[in-house]
Order: structure tokens, then C-alpha cells, then sequence
């Protein structure tokens, strides 16, 4: 009896202990969505603007003139799929529904699909099952920077323009809210955009403007899918920590009540022990 209120009393200082920890991953993962949700808040007005100005640029664009190779087919029939992941855990199912999903795209579009591995999660999720990624970008998730947004959207727009890959599509998780987070696919190449009809007046001309807008614009548009993805794995993370202490506390609980039975039952034996052994010395 006594063996089995010490492992009752062992299990309950473990789970003390692991009820501070994801305590305290809840308030970090609860200070890093609000400070995403600032840099969010900040990129997608500049987004918008940018989007407008190349809508006006398009605009702009004589008839003789042929459509910047950024925005029409380059002959490839290749897909690549880049999936923007994690680089830790502890974030619930955040990381297996991006994963599941890039895979989805890969298998449907079977021999002509290439694999872009956006986090180290990604990358070894897709090693497991044989999928050599064309492109793989770890340990730059945690802080996402404009800096590796450029890189990573260069390299891309190489891949494109080269004709190694014809179209690409990013799998991410779309931040809406706390408590709501929306994996999304996104075309990325070629871009598609509508033109807007204007009297604006462009230098030194239209066509270098729409080259240098279009490629601040997808290195603009990754930036913020990488913020978006990144927020949506805090605030999920920041659910799933929630939910492991609040499960902590009730198994907390439930030992406690264990644990009082077990050494009320012990105390019972033996005081029954102690009378019994003085009614045996008093008989005798």
C-alpha cells in the first residue's frame, strides 16, 4: 500500500512539472501570436497598394507590347508544390494537415510534381516517404524575416523563369483569428492579374516599373504567407498548450483524489494494525 501511494505521489509532482511547462510554451506561444498579428497587420495594406499600382501598370502596357514573362504559361507542364511548415512540434495538427495536403498535390499530379520544402517538418515528413525536394528551406521559420522572403522568392522566380517548373502553388495555413486558422492553396506562378485602365504616367517606362513591381510583389506575397503560417502555428500551438494543462489540471485532480484515498485507506490499516496488536497484548 504504502509502494502505491509513493507512485501516486511520484505521478502527480511529473505531471506538476508538466503542467508548468506547457504553461508557460501557452503564455510564449500567447506573446509571439500578438506580435505576429502586428507584423500581419502591417504587410497586407502594403500588399494591397502594390497590387493596385500593378493593376494600373498593366494598364499602361501598349498592345504591341508582349506580357511580361512572369505573367504567362513558359511552356513547362511541371507543378511545384511548396509547402510552408514548421521547424519544431508541439503544435497540434497544424503541421499534418499542411503536410497531408502538399502530399495531395504531389500525388494528383503524379510525375510532373516537384516538391519545394519550406521548414524542417516538411522536409522530414516527405524524406519518410521518398520525396526529394527540388528546393528546401529549413530554420528560418521560427522569425520570418523580408530577407529570406527574397531568397526564397528569387530562387523561385529563377525556377520559373527557366522553365523548370510551369506553375507554383503555395500550401499554408491562412491566419483569420485565434481560434480560427484556414490551410490554403495559392497560386504564386504565373501571376494573374487583372489591368486597370488609367492616364498614369510612368519612368522610364512601364515595362521596367512592372518588372521591378512584380517581383517586390511575390517576394511580398511569400513574406506574408510565411507570417500567415507562422502566426496560424503560434495560435495553435497556443491551443494545444492550453488544452495540455487544462488536461494536466484535471488529471491533477483525479490523482489527488486518488492519492488522498490511497493514504486514507493506508492510515486505516494501520490503526487497525495498532488495535489489533493491543487487543492481542490484552488477551494475553
Amino acid at each position: 500500500m504504502a509502494q502505491h501511494v509513493r507512485a501516486i505521489k511520484g505521478r502527480i509532482g511529473n505531471i506538476e512539472n508538466i503542467g508548468q511547462i506547457t504553461r508557460a510554451m501557452n503564455a510564449i506561444a500567447m506573446t509571439k501570436v500578438t506580435r505576429m498579428k502586428r507584423r500581419l497587420a502591417e504587410v497586407r495594406p502594403y500588399l494591397e497598394e502594390l497590387d493596385g499600382y500593378i493593376a494600373k501598370l498593366i494598364g499602361r502596357i501598349p498592345p504591341e507590347v508582349e506580357a511580361h514573362p512572369l505573367m504567362v504559361p513558359n511552356g513547362s507542364e511541371a507543378l511545384g508544390v511548396m509547402v510552408l511548415n514548421s521547424d519544431r512540434g508541439l503544435c497540434g495538427r497544424y503541421k499534418g494537415d499542411i503536410n497531408r495536403r502538399g502530399e495531395e498535390l504531389l500525388r494528383e499530379s503524379g510525375q510532373d510534381a516537384r516538391l519545394l520544402a519550406g521548414g524542417e517538418k516538411a522536409r522530414v515528413y516527405f524524406a519518410r516517404r521518398g520525396i526529394e525536394p527540388l528546393r528546401s528551406y529549413a530554420h528560418v521559420y521560427d522569425q520570418p524575416t523580408a530577407e529570406t522572403a527574397r531568397r526564397m522568392a528569387g530562387d523561385l522566380i529563377d525556377l520559373y523563369l527557366e522553365g523548370c517548373i510551369g506553375k507554383i502553388v503555395l500550401v499554408y495555413m491562412r491566419f483569420v483569428s485565434d481560434l480560427k486558422q484556414v490551410l490554403v492553396m495559392e497560386d504564386f506562378l504565373p501571376v494573374s492579374m487583372e489591368s486597370e485602365p488609367n492616364d498614369m504616367l510612368v519612368e522610364p517606362s512601364v515595362e521596367e516599373m512592372l518588372d521591378i513591381s512584380l517581383r517586390l510583389s511575390l517576394q511580398g506575397r511569400l513574406y506574408a504567407a510565411l507570417l500567415e503560417t507562422k502566426t496560424s502555428e503560434d495560435a495553435i500551438r497556443r491551443q494545444a498548450m492550453r488544452n495540455a494543462t487544462d488536461n494536466a489540471e484535471d488529471l491533477l485532480k483525479a490523482l489527488t483524489r486518488a492519492y488522498n484515498k490511497a493514504r486514507q485507506q493506508a492510515i486505516t490499516r494501520e490503526i487497525a494494525d495498532i488495535i489489533g496488536g493491543a487487543e492481542a497484548l490484552r488477551t494475553t
